[in-house]
């Protein structure tokens, strides 16, 4: 596989890995994050590839820091009890996205703690997953639940979850094609070793933009971490979905910039009438995959323009597993359509 085509992060290394583990087949990796300032493996990556191969009792040759080539050769899937540590603020949940696919369709179940960053602005947040990905995932036949013990942002990093996969045969695929009636909305502020006037500024800002009632705003500055951090959640619960849409504090980003962005992927979610935002949208690609090269049959959805991101993932599935996936495309709109 080569690193470099599409966006030419860490994703294809991620995203083959968990192929491989599923599929039982060795892959070979070249010109890894050949598109980025720093190529090669950074401490993120080794993690994940260190993870993969303790899941799937893998042999793996150039597992260092900085190389651009990787092979790995699956053995067997392991289920059981295991814990990563990423070791920095990189992220813990792409270290999950690696593994989880196998752990999905494994013959036993799993409880696997991840240490990390939790809130990092280059990666899905742990609410995201929790409250967007995991249940999509659920009806797909396997059981996942999640608890967030800490925090862990960017860049302290130290936060600390836990995931428990009771694991299906075969993966169902479904199809996800309107929103239905929004039965609920919120906007909520963390704020961990920061003054709580951050969350109320980015509140403010937000109430001022989306004119929602005021008892759909929160503020949470009890939030124990590591290190200073903060983020701004707009959670979407519709009949049929949830969504979440993530502002990152950082340094040099106004209380007002953070809510903004937040909302801004609210408000485009919003005015699109689909069920599946682009985020959403790439998480779902690879186990609808899966399921399509299982039994045929991935299922669809209806989503905003694919991001580079996604596309790549689907460039990536066609070619791994060969299977269909169609696109297409309706003004600001489109549905995606994998397997049969």
């Amino acid at each position: 596989m080569d690193g470099s085509q599409g966006e030419g992060g860490g994703q294809i290394l991620r995203s083959s890995l968990a192929l491989a583990l599923v599929t039982g087949r060795p892959v070979r990796l070249e010109n890894i994050r050949a598109g980025r300032d720093k190529p090669g493996l950074m401490r993120q990556h080794l993690t994940a590839v260190r993870a993969a191969v303790e899941i799937g009792a893998a042999e793996v040759e150039e597992d260092e820091i900085g190389s651009q080539t990787l092979s790995f050769r699956p053995t067997a899937i392991r289920p059981g009890q295991h814990t990563f540590s990423v070791g920095t603020a990189g992220s813990a949940t792409l270290v999950l996205q690696t593994i989880l696919p196998a752990l999905l369709i494994a013959d036993g179940p799993s409880e696997i703690v991840l240490e990390g960053g939790t809130h990092n602005p280059w990666a899905p947040p742990y609410d995201f997953l929790a409250q967007a990905f995991f249940p999509l995932i659920n009806r797909m036949g396997p059981r996942i639940s999640a608890g967030l013990e800490r925090h862990g942002f960017y860049p302290a990093g130290g936060g600390r979850f836990s995931v428990a996969i009771e694991p299906t045969p075969q993966l169902a695929g479904f199809d996800l094609l309107e929103r239905g009636e929004i039965l609920q909305r919120s906007a909520t502020a963390l704020v961990a070793n920061l003054s709580s006037r951050i969350g109320r500024r980015e509140v403010e800002a937000a109430a001022e933009k989306l004119s929602w009632p005021d008892s759909m705003f929160h503020v949470d500055a009890s939030i124990e971490s590591a290190g200073p951090g903060n983020v701004f959640l707009i959670e979407i619960h519709s009949e049929h979905v949830r969504e979440v849409f993530t502002g990152f504090g950082r340094l040099g980003a106004t209380a007002e910039r953070v809510a903004g962005e937040a909302v801004k992927e609210a408000r485009s979610y919003l005015a699109a009438g689909v069920p599946v935002g682009p985020y959403l949208a790439d998480q779902l690609l690879l186990p609808l995959g899966i399921a399509a090269w299982q039994t045929g049959r991935g299922g669809s959805f209806a989503t905003q323009p694919l991001t580079r991101h996604s596309q790549t993932h689907v460039d990536l599935l066609r070619s791994f597993l060969e299977i269909p996936i169609e696109v297409e495309r309706e003004g600001e709109c489109c549905r995606v359509t994998v397997g049969r």
